[in-house]
């Protein structure tokens, strides 16, 4: 197939990195795996993958909890603080996303 179009991206040097380490494995060029993303998207007529919002465990969920529930998870991180079993917000959300990357 002759290409006609000229697609330029600018895109995270670690994403890219990593996306070209599996694209590698399978046998694939960035521009391979591109063409067959698009033609995905053209034949469906749709991304060719579920986008969702990621949900967190039902027991962190404020909607499912009472207001007595939700103030005692409140008292318990405040008393977490206060005797030093705390830990920086980077070091928990990466933690959290590797617990529940296929929830």
């Amino acid at each position: 197939m002759e290409k006609t179009a000229t697609l330029n991206l600018r895109i995270n040097q670690e994403v890219k990195h990593n996306a070209e380490a599996v694209l590698s494995a399978l046998g694939l060029s960035m521009t391979a795996a591109i063409t067959i993303y698009l033609k995905q998207i053209a034949l469906k007529g749709a991304i060719p993958f579920e986008l969702s919002l990621s949900k967190g465990p039902n027991h962190l969920n404020t909607d499912l909890m009472s207001a007595d529930d939700v103030r005692s998870f409140l008292d318990k991180g405040i008393d977490d603080i206060e005797n030093g079993h705390a830990m920086p917000a980077r070091e928990f959300f990466a933690n959290f996303r590797r617990q529940h990357a296929n929830d």
